[in-house]
């Protein structure tokens, strides 16, 4: 699976409740969510985030357990996101909703071209190449068929 999209760069310890307040939990709609994407740390962050691959210190994810918070970054449009690291469920919860996930560290300006190839393992922004920690040749199965509901039912999202 290979990807692109623009930087949009963010920190490090992005909590799920940074990526969707509590507040818009109530509501099973999903364009909902994608509208407040990351809201709390910057109000114009949502309209930025279609294309984009999300570049961000570590620990990404944090905090609860939301499945709602890699639903929203994904029905945001956001292509990808790569941290160091991970918070373990968010990380498996975008495996599972189809979000690529890339466990590496690179140096990020908001605007660059990002590319990366889940694959041979690999991302590049800025004109610098990193390898990515692999993902299992399931989750990446996972991730090409647009998620695990699909992945077990033999089709695309």
């Amino acid at each position: 699976m290979r990807g692109t999209g623009r930087a949009v760069c963010l920190g490090r310890d992005i909590d799920t409740d940074l990526i969707i307040a509590g507040r818009y939990l109530r509501t099973k709609d999903r364009s909902v969510w994608a509208a407040h994407a990351l809201e709390d740390l910057d109000p114009a962050l949502a309209g930025r985030l279609s294309g984009a691959v999300i570049v961000a210190g570590g620990n990404f994810g944090c905090g609860s357990s939301r499945e709602q918070a890699a639903i929203a970054l994904r029905d945001a449009g956001v292509v990808a996101v790569a941290a160091p690291s991970f918070a373990r469920i968010f990380f498996r919860n975008a495996v599972n909703i189809g979000l690529p996930v890339l466990e590496c560290e690179i140096p990020c300006r908001d605007g660059d071209q990002v590319t990366f190839d889940l694959e041979e393992g690999w991302i590049e922004a800025g004109g610098i190449r990193r390898a990515v920690s692999p993902l299992s040749p399931r989750m990446r199965a996972i991730l090409a068929a647009g998620g695990l509901v699909p992945f077990l039912c033999g089709g695309p999202r």
